[in-house]
């Protein structure tokens, strides 16, 4: 693979705090190298920033290894930029050529305020897991892994829900900043597990209910979330969930 560096300008979005009005300011990148990560091109600049005795630009991030999902920001117009299902701490400068601009920018939610230039406040989805996502364990020692029969089927399927990072992408895509699908992945996952029958009854309504009082939107059934997810979350959660809200709404009306 080809190696070249490449001069940017980055256009990024600064605000003190949540109660102040942000802007865009506009900053030269040079002999930036075509391997360096999104993150790594942005530590540069801050670091010029720091010697010329100004304020760094705040951003979250945490493994760099697409795991942990804070690496969250809206990149020319895109959650996490141009690559398909990739993070921005996986995002590689050779996306890019020499000379090109781009935009940097916090998600835009209602229920993400934001806290510093591209740091959101993202404990809603703490509160909306507290509310629901969860399973009963009795105390005592860990049984077996096998002890607890489970089709593989489902296994993968709730494998597959369970790769939800909870980054946010989804919110910062849907133009209603839902969180359907993040709340999707999270339902999914449990109750597809046998060990997640206890709370069965009771979660998708209590997740769903902490949803909405944390002010996201409705689903706009487009699909962008699922799009713009870096870890490939399917939109049939979604239907799962609304399937296990109206098994838990029949049963609680009884």
């Amino acid at each position: 693979m080809e190696h070249y560096t490449m001069n940017l300008t980055l256009k990024v979005w600064r605000q003190k705090n949540k109660d102040s009005k942000g802007a865009f300011e506009t900053y030269p990148v040079k002999n930036i190298s075509s391997e360096m990560s999104f993150l790594e091109m942005i530590d540069v600049l801050n670091e010029e920033l720091i010697r010329d005795g100004k304020e760094p630009i705040a951003f979250d991030h945490d493994c760099r290894e697409g795991i942990c999902g804070m690496c969250s920001m809206y990149i020319n117009g895109r959650p996490h930029g141009p690559w398909h299902a990739n993070t921005t701490c996986q995002l590689h400068m050779r996306a890019y050529k020499d000379g090109d601009t781009i935009v940097v920018e916090p998600w835009r939610a209602n229920a993400f305020p934001v806290l510093k230039d591209l740091v959101v406040d993202r404990s809603a989805f703490d509160r909306i897991i507290q509310a629901g996502g969860y399973i009963s364990v009795n105390t005592g020692n860990a049984v077996d892994a096998n002890a607890v029969p489970v089709e593989k089927d489902k296994a993968d399927a709730a494998f597959a829900a369970a790769a939800c990072i909870g980054c946010g992408a989804c919110v910062a895509a849907c133009k209603n900043s839902s969180a359907l699908l993040f709340v999707s992945a999270k339902v999914s996952h449990l109750a597809l597990l046998p060990q997640g029958a206890p709370e069965r009854k009771s979660r998708a309504m209590n997740m769903v209910a902490q949803m909405d009082k944390e002010g996201f939107g409705s689903c706009t059934n487009t699909g962008a979330c699922e799009a713009v997810c870096p870890k490939e979350i399917s939109i049939e959660n979604i239907a799962r969930l609304n399937r296990e809200y109206m098994v838990g709404a029949a049963t609680s009306e009884k």
